[in-house]
């Protein structure tokens, strides 16, 4: 192959090719040449064309630091192209493109046939919760068994997913582009559509504006809100929020009193949905009590295991509802292909998102900028097409 070479024992090949391995907690990843096995029954060998850097790989590798979880390969929004397919593969076949999806999604159990969740029975038996990696892995370096983050691991020119953890899409969709949709972009404009359910006319607050923030807003427009509120203490970033639909621009620190009282002022007694897209549980409980007392519903987006949530029982009983969302309420493998073509039809922006384009030689830079808040979403080139 261009990016990769192959290494034929018996019947079996593998790929030897270029990966960013993060081998420690807290320190910077290194390109190395890696070992990726070929797919087993039910997996899928894909070659990586674009990946991006987002909050929760910053997370995995800068917050949580669990040391068990490393050596790994992190990334895990992504698109690419089959490359091979173990056996029992039927829905897949070479040169099929395809998005990896962190949350599988197997069709069978009672949850994948429940339209009240997209969560899978089957999919946490892939993946061990506690590190967030593969139970199995295809991955290794120097003889050394490296661990599949999120069970994808696209920081890396080939991958091995299980087929429950891949959408197929459009062939004439720009991998470059519609990787975004593999996480922060579904996670965000899902977290309005789905989650919260966001009705026209109504009025929204989303909290923190980053990439999934953003996507949020933009949910909250398509969904036809008539007041979008976007909160964030870097007011650099209110003229990127206009574009995705923000009507009004709110900086905690411009104010002497919570977030919540502000918010309250400005729309008589509280917004009907907010969205929190930060993942600190303080800005949680404010998004809580931004909402309406009698029907707003809060929707937690932003991801932690680090710390509790406080809250009183009286911020409830009048009637709030409190949510969360994972990948925006997306069963992957169908609302995967539904947001490509959304792009395609020109229903959903991404190209406004991408703020750098990089090669995978310099995932430190991406991660710095993501780190310094200085980029929305930095596309890593892997392989060509």
């Amino acid at each position: 192959t261009t990016e990769g070479k192959w290494v034929v024992t018996g019947s079996l090949q593998v790929i030897v090719c270029k990966a960013a391995v993060a081998w420690e907690p807290n320190k910077p990843v290194k390109i190395e040449e890696i070992e990726v096995a070929p797919p087993q029954a039910d997996e899928v060998r894909i070659k990586i064309v674009a990946t991006a850097v987002c909050h929760s790989d910053l997370y995995y590798l800068l917050e949580s630091m669990n040391k068990d979880g490393f050596p790994t390969v992190l990334g895990h929004e992504a698109a690419g192209i089959v490359e091979s397919v173990g056996e029992g593969v039927t829905e897949f076949q070479p040169g099929d493109k395809v998005i990896p999806v962190f949350l599988p999604q197997c069709g069978e159990c009672r949850f994948c046939k429940s339209p009240k969740t997209n969560q899978c029975e089957t999919a946490w038996t892939l993946i061990r919760r506690d590190l967030m990696v593969s139970v199995q892995s295809r991955l290794s370096c120097n003889g050394k068994r490296l661990h599949q983050f999120a069970g994808t691991s696209t920081f890396s020119e080939y991958t091995v997913v299980h087929q429950t953890a891949l959408a197929k899409i459009d062939p004439t969709a720009p991998l470059d582009k519609v990787c975004l949709i593999g996480c922060g972009i579904s996670t965000g404009y899902g977290a309005a559509v789905n989650t919260a359910k966001v009705e026209p006319g109504s009025t929204c607050a989303v909290f923190g504006l980053g990439a999934v923030g953003l996507a949020a807003v933009m949910g909250c427009k398509n969904a036809g809100a008539e007041r979008i509120i976007a909160v964030d203490i870097n007011a650099d970033k209110f003229e990127k929020a206009k574009v995705f639909g923000a009507t009004d621009f709110v900086n905690p620190k411009d104010h002497n009193k919570p977030i919540n009282q502000v918010l309250a002022d400005m729309t008589n007694g509280g917004v009907d949905y907010s969205i929190e897209c930060t993942g600190k549980v303080e800005v949680m409980r404010s998004a809580l009590e931004s909402c309406v007392g009698s029907w707003g519903v809060s929707v937690i987006v932003g991801w932690t295991d680090l710390y509790d949530v406080a809250f009183r029982s009286s911020q409830l009983v009048t009637g709030r509802t409190w949510k969360g969302s994972l990948f925006g309420g997306f069963k992957g493998k169908h609302g995967v292909p539904g947001m490509v073509k959304a792009y395609q039809d020109k229903k959903l922006k991404l190209d406004e998102f991408i703020t750098h384009k990089m090669t995978l030689d310099q995932v430190n830079d991406a991660i710095d900028l993501m780190k310094q808040c200085k980029c929305i979403r930095t596309v890593l080139t892997v392989c060509q097409e």
